[in-house]
């Protein structure tokens, strides 16, 4: 039995530095709907519920390693804030898997792209359904075959030299990818952990944020894994992740931050979609020399005599503007064999599929 009632789907070691003087007390969050900041509320009701994860204290001990490795690593960067060491680059990569799958935003999409897949296949209620706990702990078994997913990535600490603190979400580890938004390069599909060009963004402090990015599409100038930042247009791109990736609220460490807040929100609210993922349902159409061609038809249209094969996409909203820092490579490469796998890392072309694949330029 979980020895813990109240769990955290967005850790107290992850909010901590947000906490007002980084006092693990209060936390200011700015509600979206709502869009006002609620100062100084207490941490401890942020982002959990009771036995978020089910009761199982073997999944409870696993969680509190990967938390404590963090809260050390993070105390090991703030102590020496001059370089990335390979141990802190491993133990916050981890994290940003593991927190990346496991919150409650990640489940209720999961939940509601279940729903939606069993409406569209016609199935009764019941048949291929999830509830959030069952996604929570899914995406928690996922998470051991996702782990050297981002081997292949290089990584990097922001370090914030403006005046806009660096704010977080209760959905903070943030997957992007500012080649395939901005390029479209791969209509109708979208992307994931191993496509070509991705971004994985974390704040750590108001002061400090942890990027991983794909090295063959984009050039990040760095020393020692280090990155300034002077401009606070690029604080707020990268803060306006946050707000387009949260489910209710993000947090600031200091209240006073209310009317900037405001301001960031407001120019990012159209951009949050409406939903979160579309489910196509395609019949078979043709055999074609040996390949079988299906095409996509409405629910009015389908014929239920037919195979058919069901597909689903994450919509990833585009932030509008991105981190100056984060800079496409010139002659950069990418990977795709012209199927559903889209443009891939090199890293992951043996898993994507069985076709041969070749390099591109971005």
């Amino acid at each position: 039995m979980a020895t813990n009632k109240n769990q955290h789907f967005v850790p107290r070691c992850h909010l901590r530095p947000f906490t007002l003087n980084a006092e693990d007390a209060a936390i200011s969050l700015f509600n979206l709907d709502r869009k006002r900041l609620v100062p100084n509320a207490p941490v401890k009701n942020q982002c959990a519920k009771d036995y978020f994860y089910g009761t199982d204290e073997t999944l409870e001990d696993a969680i509190q390693l990967i938390e404590s490795g963090y809260g050390q690593a993070l105390r090991s960067l703030l102590r020496d804030s001059h370089s990335l060491t390979e141990e802190n680059k491993t133990v916050f990569k981890t994290f940003w898997i593991f927190q990346h799958l496991r919150t409650e935003a990640a489940a209720k999409r999961a939940v509601e792209l279940a729903e939606s897949t069993r409406i569209l296949a016609d199935l009764p209620p019941g048949e291929f359904s999830l509830s959030v706990k069952e996604a929570v702990q899914l995406a928690c078994r996922t998470f051991v075959d996702a782990m050297h997913n981002l081997d292949d990535l290089k990584f990097c600490i922001v370090k914030n030299k403006t005046k806009i603190p660096f704010i977080t979400s209760d959905n903070p580890a943030v997957l992007t990818n500012r080649w395939q938004l901005d390029n479209n390069p791969s209509p109708g599909l979208s992307f994931g952990m191993g496509s070509a060009g991705m971004v994985a963004l974390l704040p750590l402090t108001p002061k400090l944020l942890f990027v991983g990015y794909d090295g063959d599409v984009y050039s990040v100038p760095n020393e020692r894994g280090i990155v300034e930042i002077r401009g606070e247009r690029d604080a707020i791109a990268l803060n306006r992740h946050q707000f387009l990736q949260c489910v209710a609220n993000v947090y600031v460490h200091d209240a006073a931050y209310e009317n900037s807040l405001v301001r960031q929100h407001a120019e990012i609210e159209s951009a949050r979609p409406k939903v979160r993922h579309v489910v196509r349902y395609a019949q078979i159409d043709r055999i074609v020399g040996g390949h079988t061609r299906y095409v996509v038809v409405s629910p009015e249209e389908r014929d239920k005599t037919k195979r058919a094969i069901m597909h689903s996409s994450v919509i990833h909203p585009h932030p509008g503007i991105w981190p100056s820092q984060i800079r496409i490579r010139r002659n950069g490469s990418v990977y795709t064999n012209g199927s559903g796998a889209g443009y891939v890392r090199l890293s992951q072309i043996f898993r994507a599929s069985s076709r041969d694949f070749w390099r591109e330029r971005v």
